[in-house]
């Protein structure tokens, strides 16, 4: 995403725990009111189900072996939108939603990380610990956009990555995207930093999987020009890593979906960052061309998390603008057309 939000709104004030369940009791005949015998169990939590994951040829797998696709949601970047991941909202992402993973984006510019790196490092471990709560898997989005160069930034990375896996190393929940979208740089460089990068992670966390962006907005090369036979023909030397590639519907069509199912065929694909709109996170969706990346996404096993859990003006975001400050992510009229939209796939 290259366009931040306006200034963030005040915190909001949190829904009252349980008040959608205690009116349910209370009313005869709703969804488990009055009735006798034990209750329906739980069902297993996305994590509870699949275990640590690995990477299986070129998709991911549980601990069982099976193949998994995760999909959920990334959060905008924390700086801006603190106050819409609550212990509340991520009830309702988890439970209501029935996401199997967040994606939680800390940028490095732009107001982020390097303006105060404690902060943001406690700000992104509480996020990994509220999702961890909930069973969903976690994406630690290292949010590099602007230089383009992750080497740029190699020092910061370090640091960070190095804190995050000191703190989340031990759990078996948490994938590592290490560049967010490379842009203006080869992509040998961005092979070196990943190859520099990878180890420090693995030092923290050695079993982890990692995923690594790609040429141009992380588009496999082909914003550049380019395509994904550069990552074929020179693969990062690493193991257990995915490559990441974004999209936005209403701007990226035929070309796009072209190199990521040909790409999918060939290297494990993650697709960290999509939306039905245009690539700035905003203007008019394009669901029906959406839906063909959604599709084969679904026949190739490529995970995904949707551009973005949070209440900003554009179109992108999932919520109408004031439902975290309402705390009303619960509410069906707080979603936008974009939020129906994906909800609905998720669940």
């Amino acid at each position: 995403m290259a366009n931040p939000p306006t200034p963030r709104r005040p915190r909001a004030l949190a829904l009252a725990a349980g008040l959608l369940g205690a009116c349910a009791a209370a009313v005869p005949g709703a969804a488990g009111a009055l009735t006798s015998g034990p209750p329906a169990p739980a069902a297993a939590t996305p994590f509870a189900e699949h275990g640590r994951l690995t990477v299986c040829g070129t998709t991911l797998c549980g601990e069982d072996g099976t193949p998994v696709q995760l999909r959920g949601m990334s959060t905008h970047g924390t700086q801006w939108f603190e106050h819409c991941v609550t212990d509340e909202s991520l009830d309702v992402l988890a439970q209501d939603w029935g996401a199997d993973v967040l994606r939680v984006s800390t940028y490095v510019q732009e107001d982020g990380y390097e303006t105060n790196p404690a902060y943001f490092t406690d700000l992104a471990s509480r996020v990994i610990d509220q999702a961890t709560e909930r069973g969903m898997y976690v994406v630690v989005d290292w949010h590099m956009l602007s230089p383009g160069d992750p080497n740029a930034n190699t020092a910061l990375a370090r640091q960070f990555f190095t804190d995050i896996t000191e703190r989340h190393g031990h759990q078996d929940n948490v994938l590592y995207e290490i560049a967010n979208e490379p842009n203006g740089v080869s992509w040998a460089a961005i092979k070196r930093y990943a190859e520099e990068m990878v180890p420090v992670v693995r030092a923290g966390d050695p079993d982890a999987v990692v995923l690594v962006g790609t040429r141009a907005w992380s588009s496999l090369g082909v914003s550049d020009g380019s395509n994904e036979s550069e990552v074929v023909a020179d693969p990062v030397d690493a193991e257990n890593i995915m490559y990441t590639f974004h999209f936005y519907a209403a701007s990226h069509r035929e070309e796009y979906l072209s190199a990521l199912s040909r790409a999918a065929d060939r290297i494990p694909m993650f697709v960290t960052e999509f939306g039905t709109q245009e690539y700035t996170g905003d203007g008019p969706h394009d669901f029906a061309m959406a839906q063909r990346y959604l599709d084969l996404m679904a026949e190739k096993g490529v995970s995904w998390t949707n551009w973005n859990y949070s209440d900003d003006f554009r179109s992108g975001a999932v919520f109408r603008t004031g439902t975290c400050d309402a705390g009303q992510w619960a509410d069906p009229g707080a979603l936008k057309e974009s939020g129906v939209w994906v909800r609905d796939r998720i669940t």
